[in-house]
């Protein structure tokens, strides 16, 4: 499923126009990362938390060369599966 799929998708559940349910779907998006980029964690029971995680800085390998190069230091979102989302995939 892509983006427009799931818009069109909440747009038929939730009986919205389409334009309606792809700003919903565009400020839980929006919502989320802004609340992320603070370094906040978004907790929803039931479907699950997202995170960021911070990422130390490393040495590693040019694949061309095999010359040794710095992976600088990032942040990195993560997501992790609550219990009602695991339980109704399985």
């Amino acid at each position: 499923m892509n983006k427009q799929e799931l818009i069109g998708l909440v747009a038929d559940t939730a009986s919205l126009s389409k334009g309606d349910a792809s700003k919903a779907v565009e400020a839980v998006f929006d919502s989320i990362s802004s609340a992320l980029k603070k370094g906040d964690e978004v907790r929803l029971v039931g479907f699950g938390t997202f995170s960021v995680s911070q990422r130390k800085a490393s040495v590693g390998r040019n694949p061309r060369t095999g010359e040794e190069m710095t992976i600088k230091a990032s942040n990195q979102p993560k997501f992790k599966a609550g219990k009602g989302l695991k339980d109704a995939v399985n």
